[in-house]
């Protein structure tokens, strides 16, 4: 079952930002890259360390401890030494909030 986590006002999530939210699950990192957005879990496969204040290169997050890139549309692994996708979530704007579907 989903459940719709409430993130920020579309106002306040501006381009080219993130924001780390915290869920049922933990940590989910949010994005608006072009006005579209992005959620993924706050946490590297590599070791799970956090990612959200990583470097942004274009749609990919630069792990900030070894360098592991993640795509953050999809959460798959781009580079070692990661191995394993990030978890990745829908999100969508209801009334101007950006929600992220979490799934309990």
């Amino acid at each position: 079952m989903i459940q719709w986590v409430n993130v920020a006002s579309t106002s306040e999530l501006l381009a080219e930002t993130r924001k780390v939210v915290l869920t049922d699950i933990g940590p989910v990192a949010v994005f608006n890259l072009d006005d579209h957005y992005y959620a993924i879990k706050d946490a590297c496969t590599h070791d799970g360390g956090e990612l959200a204040s990583g470097k942004l290169d274009g749609d990919q997050i630069v792990c900030p401890r070894h360098g592991s890139r993640f795509c953050i549309r999809t959460g798959e692994v781009l580079s070692p030494p990661a191995y394993e996708d990030v978890e990745a979530f829908p999100t969508r704007i209801v009334n101007r909030i950006v929600q992220v579907g979490i799934d309990l």
